[in-house]
This record gives structure tokens, C-alpha cells and sequence, in this order.
């Protein structure tokens, strides 16, 4: 169902914007990292015609990589590494950027604690249980926080 633009005072209308078509993170270590998104969250990794003729270049030179999410969102990685955050400790926040959250069935939720723990994920807290559903937070090879969530089950 397409949603109709609803005219505010200023600026866009509302519904003018569509979706979240990507989202881009800096990565110290591209190896580190498309591990982290390709192989323990099983995202897949653009390859040949389905990298953007844009990146095209940057991918082969591996400087950058590019996953699909199963609804369609694009996570590129762009390997910057120099780049250092302000501190070693994942738990101080860096950026203004809380976490990305990865939506689950809740029945596969369990084998996925189970896979972080099993592949040394840092774990910052979780599993927790809301009224909203199940959640379980850790960070990336770059200290970015990433939730797994799933809806509560009946």
C-alpha cells in the first residue's frame, strides 16, 4: 500500500521519503568486518554485476564492500584504516549513531545468541526480554553496536 504524501508546514511532505535506501560505516579492518557481516550475521555480499557500476572501482581495489539485507537495505563498508575512534573502550559511544538492529523470527533467536557467543562476539548486554520482544546488543570488529531483536512470541 502506497502511502500518500501529507502536506507539512515546511519542508518534505510527509511520505515524500520511501525507505532507508543504505547505510554506510567506516571499518578499520575490512577483512574483520565483512567477516563479521557476511559470515556471523550471514548477510549477503554484493559480487560482479551486483555491485553498483559507482563502487565498482573502490570494491576491486578493497576498499569497499557492500551487503544486502533479506528487505532490501544496503549496508556499504568503506575501509578506512586509519580511521581510530576516540576510545578503545566500545562501551563510550563515539558517534551520534546509537546501533543498527537486525529484525528475527523469535524462534531463531536463541541459535543466534548461541552463534555470537560461539564466533567470541562482544556481548554489551542481552539477551533482554521486553514487552516489545527479545533483544541481544554487541559490537562490530569496529566497536559499532548491533542488535539482533526479535517480536515477543504469543
Amino acid at each position: 500500500m502506497a502511502v500518500q504524501p501529507t502536506q507539512t508546514n515546511q519542508g518534505l511532505n510527509i511520505g515524500t521519503l520511501k525507505r532507508v535506501h543504505h547505510i554506510a560505516l567506516n571499518v578499520k579492518n575490512m577483512t574483520a568486518s565483512r567477516h563479521f557481516y557476511g559470515n556471523i550475521l550471514g548477510l549477503h555480499e554484493l559480487t560482479g554485476d551486483e555491485v553498483p557500476s559507482t563502487l565498482k572501482e573502490l570494491v576491486a581495489q578493497g576498499k569497499v564492500a557492500n551487503f544486502i539485507t533479506p528487505d532490501g537495505l544496503i549496508l556499504d563498508l568503506f575501509g578506512e584504516p586509519d580511521l581510530l575512534p576516540p576510545n578503545d573502550d566500545p562501551k563510550q559511544q563515539f558517534t551520534r549513531a546509537n546501533h543498527l538492529a537486525f529484525h528475527i523470527d523469535a524462534d531463531l533467536f536463541d541459535h543466534a545468541v548461541e552463534v555470537l557467543k560461539k564466533n567470541q562476539v562482544i556481548i554489551d548486554h542481552g539477551p533482554v526480554s521486553r514487552p516489545t520482544g527479545r533483544g541481544i546488543y554487541f559490537y562490530d570488529p569496529d566497536g559499532f553496536m548491533v542488535e539482533i531483536r526479535c517480536d515477543p512470541t504469543s
